[in-house]
């Protein structure tokens, strides 16, 4: 078995190849001219568009998948040894993410066939190591810092790759292509594959427990984000976050205070409803103003990691704020998804208090005078919601009302510890203006029933729950049926 990636020709072949990560990969493996398939047992619009590009999706996961780059000496008698060394090198390199497990067919079959078998995080480690790259880490923020940093250097001519967790407008997908050295790419901590990127330029932005299903305490995640930070050449980090700054001790920091003594921080901050002012300062000389649409303290933060890494590359800071100031943001990153009735929909990915506080932080800001911010949460993980149920129980003080549906189980098994209804009850202690629905029927049944307009709805959580916006906006537009 080969002991790493090869990227001269030989095959890939992605089980689970629709999810954000994985479609990512093989859309830059597919760019790049190499042989990619893959398997989903749902396709999607991300699926459809690596098809489109040449790449061979399976709707069924089945061992014979594996056999679609086969020469044609491999469906006959293999008569001779050097047939044999054919069809061995042939077998296509398999791609798994953490999700898929040891029964999976493919998975089997795979072992059986002896291919060589990577998680994806090998792949995009590969791929970092293949550039001058920027990986851009934390417990929150990354896919949005991740996204700005990589629509600037578009707009700057630098021409990135880029891969993130989420999709952006700019580039109408996860990924870009590019025909630069420049690689961006947002680097996962949530199963410990961290460690294993080593880009240029690395990017912390915060350090939180957030994946208890992998971490039993912070300390394994600080120990996973030392290790991340010792293989960087160059680390940025804000030190507005203490484990940050204790533990981590970046080369380059910035702050959104500018009494930390950040490299990079800024003054004259303007909060706004349509985004956000703010002087930026490098090492104590005035740069010029910065603008942004998007909204609250945290984007701010995440836009000076944007800046730092800019300057390093030896960007003018006029070229910085002209990229910065047009960027839109990520799919599910406070995204408007459009408006009904006089109701306000916004599509938000937060699935952790603080993500949560922050993202409630934002709505306030665009609230009108009067105007109720309701907050529709569905929790994800039961590990997560067990370990913060006070943490998220005291998050959604700032909603006028909030309505919680039942954990979004990501796989995991329900050993009966916690359950949506305890986190309402929990919620209700701090802000009694909470409603527990337990099915997606249900919540979208009591919104139609209930969200009066004017209001901002505010949908939150990594799962499933944003599939009920569509039907909701498109049933409140509906004109009202005259009854005699």
């Amino acid at each position: 078995m080969s002991n790493s990636i090869d990227f001269s020709g030989r095959p890939f072949h992605f089980i689970g190849i629709g999810g954000i990560g994985m479609s990512a990969l093989a859309y830059v493996l597919t760019k790049r001219q190499l042989p990619v398939s893959g398997s989903d047992l749902r396709p999607n619009h991300i699926t459809h568009k690596l098809e489109s590009l040449g790449a061979h999706i399976f709707s069924r996961q089945e061992a014979s998948n594996l056999e679609f780059f086969l020469p044609e000496v491999a469906t006959d008698a293999v008569t001779s040894p050097e047939q044999l060394s054919v069809v061995k090198t042939t077998w296509p390199q398999v791609i798994c993410s953490t999700a898929i497990n040891a029964n999976n067919l493919e998975y089997k079959a795979a072992l059986e066939l002896g291919c060589p078998i990577w998680h994806r995080s090998d792949v995009l480690a590969a791929l970092i190591a293949d550039y001058y790259s920027i990986g851009v880490a934390g417990t929150h923020g990354k896919t949005t810092t991740s996204s700005m940093i990589g629509y600037m250097l578009v707009q700057a001519g630098l021409d990135p790759t880029i891969l993130v967790g989420g999709e952006v407008k700019a580039w109408e997908g996860n990924a870009r292509m590019g025909s630069s050295r420049y690689l961006v790419a947002e680097a996962d901590e949530s199963d410990g594959s961290l460690v294993k990127h080593a880009p240029e330029i690395g990017i912390i932005t915060n350090i939180e427990l957030d994946h208890p299903d992998h971490y039993e305490s912070l300390e394994e995640v600080v120990d996973t984000f030392q290790t991340f930070a010792q293989g960087c050449k160059t680390l940025v980090g804000s030190i507005d976050c203490e484990t940050v700054r204790e533990r981590l001790k970046p080369s380059i920091s910035y702050s959104l205070y500018p009494d930390k003594g950040a490299d990079y921080t800024v003054t004259n901050i303007d909060y706004r409803a349509d985004g956000t002012t703010a002087l930026v300062w490098e090492k104590g000389k005035a740069l010029g103003l910065l603008n942004l649409q998007l909204l609250s303290h945290h984007n701010l933060s995440n836009s000076l990691a944007a800046v730092a890494v800019g300057r390093f590359l030896g960007l003018e800071f006029g070229e910085i704020a002209k990229g910065i100031a047009t960027f839109e943001g990520a799919r599910r990153r406070f995204e408007f998804r459009g408006e009904a009735a006089g109701i306000t929909f916004i599509d938000d990915y937060a699935h952790h208090p603080s993500e949560i506080r922050a993202t409630l932080a934002a709505a306030r800001l665009q609230a009108r005078p009067g105007q109720r911010v309701v907050a529709i949460f569905q929790p994800h993980r039961y590990t997560r919601t067990l370990t913060f149920l006070e943490e998220f129980a005291a998050s959604f003080t700032h909603a006028d009302l909030v309505v919680l549906t039942d954990i979004y189980s990501a796989g995991e098994p329900d050993l009966g510890q916690v359950s949506g209804e305890d986190l309402a009850t929990a919620i209700s202690k701090h802000n009694p203006q909470v409603v527990y629905q337990p099915t997606l029927p249900l919540v979208s049944e009591f919104l139609l029933q209930n969200l009066r307009l004017g209001d901002l709805a505010l949908f939150l959580g990594a799962g499933n729950l944003n599939q009920a916006i569509p039907e909701l906006i498109t049933t409140m537009s509906e004109p009202a049926i005259a009854t005699s």
